[in-house]
């Protein structure tokens, strides 16, 4: 497949940082804990496209945390540097949770086989050898995606409604310019990573039919209905 690549680093509107505001977030930032984040502990980079258009394709960094062994949670930016965009999330569950879900809830969820598998998913600047023995876990996995800035559209703050997004199942769905580019910038051959986790496997199970949208298409979309509400049982006097 053939794309455009679009940046995904538009600018942001706004002033610059004032020299107040850093010295406000260091100061409140020696009284206060950040738990949940710093809990996160590994940097995974893969690629993601809207659930209802595969040609809008998106690189997405996760910063990934364990709330247990079958079990992590990912803030996605679309750059790992310091002005990277926060434009998402991922859940990450095993295959034995994954199960445990109703039918209509594992359309939402896409596999993560052939993106450990063909090398599109990785680890920067983590050798082979060790990232491997974590890919050995990925791979049997499925995550849940929600991206909440188009920056492919090259929208300069989060518009829109949030979309599900799907991952890569299959060779020839990502787009050439996108995968050159990241092995370029990451000094890492996606070929030669696909030949080093041959050995590999994905869910024991195989790949749920109802996973990766139940191969169609999968859009959110906003409608207009009356609000619930309880009626009030307040006595006025």
């Amino acid at each position: 497949m053939e794309g455009v690549n679009v940046s995904t680093h538009p600018e942001i509107p706004g002033e610059p940082t004032q020299t107040g505001t850093a010295l406000l977030e260091k100061a409140t930032a020696a009284f206060q804990g950040f738990g949940p984040v710093n809990k996160i502990h590994q940097h995974l980079c893969a690629f993601h496209f809207y659930g209802h258009d595969m040609t809008r394709q998106v690189e997405a960094h996760h910063f990934c945390g364990h709330l247990n062994d079958e079990f992590r949670q990912c803030l996605i930016y679309d750059s790992p540097d310091d002005d990277g965009r926060l434009i998402g999330l991922e859940y990450i569950v095993s295959e034995e949770l994954f199960l445990t879900l109703p039918d209509d809830e594992k359309k939402f969820w896409h596999s993560h086989e052939f993106e450990v598998k063909s090398g599109v998913l990785f680890v920067p600047g983590v050798p082979g050898p060790v990232q491997r023995q974590d890919l050995e876990k990925v791979a049997k996995t499925y995550g849940k995606v929600i991206h909440f800035w188009q920056v492919d559209k090259g929208d300069k703050l989060p518009l829109g409604i949030p979309q599900v997004m799907m991952a890569l199942t299959r060779d020839g769905q990502l787009y050439e310019n996108l995968a050159q580019d990241v092995e370029k910038r990451y000094n890492i051959s996606f070929e030669k990573e696909r030949e080093n986790r041959a050995y590999i496997k994905g869910p024991a199970h195989g790949i749920h039919p109802m996973a990766n949208a139940a191969g169609k298409g999968l859009q959110t979309v906003l409608r207009e209905v009356d609000c619930k509400h309880e009626k009030s049982t307040r006595v006025f006097v």
